[in-house]
């Protein structure tokens, strides 16, 4: 189920994605505010989906393009989704989301950290952007192709 506010601060929900992304008729884009300079910068995805609860709601993306320097994303691809209760990252001594305060298809807790509370230690973040990493907004959008 999908949580936040609806015009802000949103999280529309793993199953919600699985059944809007298993046709494959979806690219994925995210803006990157970057913290420091307030530039904005783009990462695009021409390939996302998102599995079933069956497979802890595996992410594949791929096709990456924009101006985010770095594809922080792709490090991800094909992780199942990492929650406090449900450890499915590769970090075998570290639950990511209870480190990083927050849920996310982490793989050893990453190059990206685009849902969390900026408050965290751990930042919110995009590995690579000119200027530096961190992040004043995230928006991650599905667009129709």
């Amino acid at each position: 189920m999908g949580f936040g506010d609806p015009s802000g601060n949103y999280w529309l929900g793993n199953d919600l994605l699985s059944q809007l992304t298993a046709n494959n008729r979806y690219k994925l884009r995210f803006d990157l505010q970057q913290l420091r300079s307030g530039n904005w910068y783009y990462a695009e995805y021409s390939t996302f989906r998102v599995l079933s609860e069956a497979d802890n709601y595996m992410m594949q993306v791929g096709g990456f393009s924009g101006n985010a320097s770095i594809d922080a994303l792709g490090y991800h691809n094909e992780q199942r989704f990492t929650t406090f209760d449900r450890d499915n990252d590769r970090w075998p001594t570290t639950n990511c989301a209870e480190w990083l305060g927050c849920g996310f298809w982490y793989h050893t807790c990453g190059w990206c950290r685009v849902n969390g509370a900026r408050s965290s230690p751990a930042g919110f973040y995009w590995s690579g952007l000119p200027g530096g990493r961190l992040l004043q907004m995230s928006r991650m959008w599905l667009e129709c192709k």
